[in-house]
């Protein structure tokens, strides 16, 4: 993965125990070794066992000149990735099953900003977790419009299938498994 400006062995490892910490603890914002975060997050997911929907053509290259890239339409991919607002519908992914919830997509986006203190940014939609890992309610902002928030609060909806989503700007994650309740400000 050195051709997406990554260590296989020391940043991959960075950013699964960085995955690992948002999505245990959601809605806190960790740091992986390089930028732009997504890329490292794909990297460190995808292998040939685990099918990839992105537009990212960079991205898309270089996972196939290592053998990586099973594409795959975003309605049955494990894994989804997009820049921003996506052409198409989270609804529309795959939610995993009542017995096998886990078989639902996870979806990577890059965002124009991602902030702890949800009053910070204007620019950005402040959205409240609460659920498994989070005292209480944690708020944050997001730098994703309200429409495209909502669609995600609407596929969380049917518990315990849903999508897993990860956000990423710069260097930075978070991320909103489908076991937790988001409410979009």
């Amino acid at each position: 993965m050195r051709s997406l400006g990554l260590d296989p062995v020391a940043d991959t490892r960075a950013t699964f125990r960085a995955l690992c910490d948002a999505m245990s603890r959601p809605g806190t914002i960790q740091a992986v070794p390089t930028d732009p975060a997504d890329h490292a997050v794909v990297a460190t997911l995808v292998d040939h066992e685990v099918s990839l929907s992105t537009a990212d053509t960079e991205l898309r290259e270089k996972l196939a000149s290592h053998g990586r890239l099973d594409d795959a339409e975003p309605e049955t991919a494990d894994i989804v990735h997009t820049h921003g607002v996506p052409t198409w519908n989270v609804a529309d992914l795959t939610r995993g099953t009542l017995v096998e919830p886990s078989e639902g997509a996870t979806v990577i986006y890059r965002v124009d900003g991602l902030s702890a203190d949800a009053d910070a940014d204007l620019d950005l939609t402040t959205i409240t977790l609460s659920g498994p890992g989070i005292p209480d309610t944690r708020s944050v902002a997001v730098g994703l419009p309200t429409e495209e928030l909502d669609a995600i609060t609407a596929t969380q909806s049917t518990y315990p299938r849903g999508v897993e989503a990860i956000f990423t700007a710069g260097d930075r994650l978070l991320a909103v498994p489908r076991s937790v309740s988001m409410e979009v400000a």
